[in-house]
């Protein structure tokens, strides 16, 4: 696998002259906070790849807070009233910048919901195909970093197309796709590591591994059925302190639930789709005025149910969590994945 050799005094260069082929995103400092989050670069912006971790996951790179999905009119003057239109959409070639290896895996697991056999979201599905994902390694994993307990870690490479691992003075840029390569190029990033390149890059990913802090195990789940975990008695406990504000799934990488909704002006209208959220007692209500989710007790046991034992009963593929901690670090009543998580495994 060719590793290639960026010069941080041409990394800035670099950067800009791939803007010519590619619409650029990174973690940026948002002003007047001290957090970063992912949003497209302006020009002449670089991406922090001082920070740490992201506030919020870049999920919303493909799957935005809110999205135009089609336009209308009521004018009965225009030829097209009543008629759905779908907006000019900007799927140009987009290079994700800095991204963690744990964000890259959980776009694979949403993928698993917007393109399927059965169903294709055209939205999330035609801007991811437009995604480079350029990743960075992290070489000092956090305290609440779990990923290598989720199949995935501080050095994973599933998902991204690049693998960037500070050196120091340098880049190593880790060729994964054909994709990935063609970024590079368009950077003018060609000069070859050279031989021991992947060694140094495998001792950083060893030493890196041993710093995580914490593991989860979810081995006993998978023989559990749905209704002996249903019906457990701790969801009360694991329920008590939640406030039902939905921060824990706007900050995963891997929630995908969303709304649908018409929004009018005038005669002009939009339907868009929208971010929701399983902890809200809204999300569940019928027309009827039935909620089987009235409760937060209920609420909270289907966030928890879905991604750790329906995702994993349905896909036979782990659990629906890539280990990042957003969740964890986020919320305001201290509720744990991994807590949870042990009492359901236990």
């Amino acid at each position: 696998m060719k590793v290639i050799k960026i010069d941080k005094k041409h990394w800035a260069g670099g950067i800009e002259k791939s803007r010519s082929a590619y619409r650029l995103f990174g973690p940026v400092m948002v002003e007047n906070k001290n957090f970063s989050d992912f949003k497209e670069l302006a020009a002449g912006e670089m991406p922090d790849m001082t920070a740490t971790d992201t506030r919020t996951s870049p999920k919303s790179i493909c799957f935005p807070p809110e999205e135009v999905m089609m336009e209308f009119s009521t004018d009965e003057t225009r030829d097209d009233c009543n008629l759905m239109k779908v907006p000019a959409k900007d799927y140009s070639p987009r290079a994700v910048i800095g991204i963690r290896p744990y964000d890259a895996a959980a776009y694979l697991i949403v993928k698993k919901n917007f393109d399927t056999p059965e169903y294709r979201d055209p939205y999330w599905c035609d801007a991811y195909a437009a995604c480079t994902f350029i990743g960075l390694a992290v070489n000092e994993p956090g305290r609440l970093d779990f990923s290598t307990s989720t199949n995935s870690g501080p050095f994973d490479e599933i998902g991204l197309d690049v693998l960037l691992v500070d050196m120091g003075g340098h880049y190593f840029a880790k060729v994964i796709t054909e994709k990935g390569a063609a970024y590079l190029k368009a950077a003018g990033w060609e000069e070859s590591a050279g031989d021991g390149a992947e060694q140094q890059i495998e001792a950083l990913k060893v030493k890196a591994e041993s710093m995580i802090q914490t593991t989860i195990s979810f081995d006993r789940i998978k023989e559990k059925s749905i209704m002996e975990l249903h019906g457990a008695d701790f969801w009360d406990d694991a329920a008590f302190a939640c406030i039902n504000c939905g921060t824990c799934t706007y900050v995963c990488p891997t929630c995908w639930c969303f709304d649908i909704q018409d929004e009018t002006r005038g005669k002009s209208g939009v339907r868009i789709k929208a971010w929701d959220s399983c902890m809200y007692p809204l999300f569940t209500i019928h027309t009827t005025g039935h909620n089987p989710r009235e409760t937060k007790v209920q609420r909270v046991r289907q966030r928890f149910m879905h991604k750790l034992k329906y995702y994993m009963d349905k896909y036979e593929d782990g659990i629906m969590c890539v280990g990042c901690g957003r969740c964890v670090r986020s919320c305001p009543v201290n509720i744990d994945i991994r807590r949870v998580c042990q009492a359901m495994n236990g």
